[in-house]
């Protein structure tokens, strides 16, 4: 890659994370969530979710970027399936291809069980439940085989 390349994609990325903390302290101060325990470090782990998936870089999460997401976790889906996300997270009554950082937010804290916070949720699970392996794998032997 070339360097400047990698120095924009990280200027980039800086002003993206930059711009998702000040989103963030919006929800910090808002007493709408005051009573969301701790809620500091589930934004910081929303955030760190939501710029994973916002491949294009735009501060928005698109269709094929949730298609890619979901395909990483293990649940594929069918293109209607992902609209009707889409559509789940943004509300109804609009009609946009991409979810922004604030309609990820109001998901994850929301009262609503969309389908795609379920997703997020029982993938955040399963990783803080997957044991830490160290070492090398004990020895097999034959009672081991089926």
């Amino acid at each position: 890659m070339d360097r400047q390349a990698g120095k924009a994609y990280g200027i980039l990325k800086s002003q993206q994370e930059d711009n998702l903390n000040s989103i963030n302290e919006t929800y910090l101060t808002d007493s709408k969530y005051a009573d969301v325990e701790d809620l500091t470090s589930k934004l910081e782990s929303f955030k760190h979710k939501y710029m994973e998936f916002d491949l294009n870089d735009q501060g928005e999460i698109d269709i094929m970027a949730l298609k890619r997401m979901l395909e990483k976790l293990g649940v594929a889906k069918t293109h209607l399936e992902l609209k009707k996300m889409m559509s789940d997270v943004v509300g109804s009554k609009e009609s946009r291809e991409t979810i922004c950082y604030t309609d990820f937010l109001n998901m994850m804290l929301g009262k609503r069980n969309a389908i795609l916070r379920l997703i997020l949720m029982y993938e955040g699970k399963a990783k803080e439940q997957e044991p830490k392996v160290t070492g090398p794998p004990p020895p097999k032997t034959f009672a081991d085989l089926p």
